[in-house]
């Protein structure tokens, strides 16, 4: 066992739920002492130290919760006794919030998220593993110096790869087209690769509404416009393919550009990026003409985090296409 202490925050999740018959499903009910007395062998690995930054189900995860998570882990990281953190928290948004964790990690220690798909009073739960695992990779050396990363099923990811997968299949969390970056086997913590192209920030304040519009067959302006009446400082839009968007979208993102939103384009396909290959209307190509900048291979739903960030940070690049585009493709 490591001298250093790994700091546990607990966020809530289905790895803290348990069925309440009153309601007819599984409801938040254990803290992060509770997770931890049910995982066998997990003093022997590290001193514990508990923060109960909340107990809700993911859905209910906001950005400014990302952010004050982040503040709170950052801060403890800062002390001389803390080797690293884990975050448990719910698998429906910890996509979301790892890759905003990472976004604003400066320190060398550790910071590894987990959660389960099966509630801690179910017949198999698979959060005391993932509990065990993730303050394995936390107390490691090596892991230092590796950022945020998503550890379950033994299983390590980057945070800006990874993606839940399947409704209810205990390994939903993969990372397609890359794979994982390394497991957690019995006696030592595995990596075969380091993510590359992680690009970090420092805003003071989370400030910047960014909205997502997704494509469909058919889709009009009418969403860019309701965006842009209601004040936002970015719209993802989320194409089809390499990043095409159906016609009449075209002058809506072109005015919203006039009017200094940031328009950033992203692909619902899981991999590949984004990229002006095209000439027809409503083509990369296009919107490109039109001031939208492309966001390289990131979900939408991840690209938004980012450019909240981003503009939080630095709003006047809201103007800057060009740069962007350099901040977003790896």
């Amino acid at each position: 066992m490591i001298d250093k202490k790994v700091m546990v925050f607990a966020t809530g999740g289905t790895i803290a739920m348990k069925y309440d018959p009153a309601k007819h499903g599984l409801v938040p009910a254990c803290t992060g002492e509770d997770l931890a007395a049910a995982v066998p062998g997990l003093g022997d690995v590290a001193p514990l130290e508990f923060v109960q930054f909340s107990n809700i189900a993911s859905p209910g995860m906001t950005p400014q919760n990302m952010w004050d998570l982040s503040v709170a882990i950052e801060k403890a990281l800062e002390r001389d006794d803390v080797a690293g953190a884990i975050v448990t928290h719910g698998t429906d948004t910890l996509e979301e919030t790892s890759f905003f964790l990472d976004l604003l990690h400066r320190n060398p220690k550790p910071i590894v998220c987990t959660a389960a798909m099966r509630g801690a009073g179910d017949t198999s739960p698979d959060g005391p593993m993932n509990i065990l695992c993730s303050v394995k990779v936390a107390a490691s050396q090596e892991t230092v110096g590796m950022g945020v990363l998503v550890c379950l099923n033994e299983t390590l990811h980057a945070p800006g790869e990874v993606m839940k997968t399947h409704s209810a299949n205990p390994a939903t969390f993969q990372s397609p087209w890359w794979g994982p970056v390394g497991y957690v086997d019995l006696d030592k913590i595995v990596f075969r690769r380091k993510p590359l192209g992680v690009k970090r920030f420092a805003p003071k304040a989370l400030t910047a509404r960014v909205d997502v519009i997704k494509c469909m067959t058919g889709s009009t302006r009418d969403y860019i416009d309701f965006a842009v009446s209601q004040g936002v400082q970015g719209i993802v839009i989320e194409g089809f393919g390499r990043g095409n968007v159906p016609p009449p979208m075209v002058p809506g993102i072109e005015d919203a550009v006039k009017k200094g939103v940031a328009v950033v384009l992203t692909t619902r396909t899981p991999g590949g990026r984004v990229l002006d290959v095209y000439g027809y209307p409503g083509s990369v190509t296009d919107t490109r003409r039109a001031g939208l900048a492309m966001g390289g291979e990131l979900s939408a739903a991840k690209a938004r985090l980012k450019l909240m960030i981003v503009l939080s940070e630095r709003p006047e690049l809201a103007r800057d296409r060009d740069a962007l585009e350099k901040l977003f493709d790896i």
